[in-house]
Order: structure tokens, then sequence, then C-alpha cells
């Protein structure tokens, strides 16, 4: 599997972080999920598109904009 990690804008607590990781653990074909407040990231394994993690990701209302 292949992991990669994301930048998420927008993520200001824990709970944001708690939001962020069941938003992409919704999108099919993700494997895991690692969420770093501190860092501002989110690490994806699996095969789902940054498309799909991006509209996702959006719905919760945060922001991933490309890889690190």
């Amino acid at each position: 599997m292949d992991t990669k990690t994301y930048r998420v804008n927008g993520m200001t607590c824990g709970g944001c972080v708690k939001h962020v990781e069941k938003a992409l653990r919704a999108v099919p074909g993700v494997v895991a999920v690692t969420v770093d407040l501190a860092k501002g990231t989110a690490a994806v394994e699996g095969t789902a598109s940054m498309e799909a993690l991006a509209a996702r990701v959006a719905e919760a209302g945060y922001d991933l904009v490309g890889t690190v």
C-alpha cells in the first residue's frame, strides 16, 4: 500500500483532528490515517485519490491542499 502525507489547513484543536480523521477514513480505498495537529498534516495509507480525499475533508470544513 502507498502512504502519502498531505497538508491540511484549518485544524486548531484535537476535535479538528478527529473530524479530519473520520472524514478521511470514510473515503473508499483508505486503509489507515494518521493526523498530526502540530505539523498540520495527514498521512493516508491506501489507494484513494487526492481529489476524493480533498472532497471529503472539504465537507468536514477543512482544506487538504497537497502532498508534503
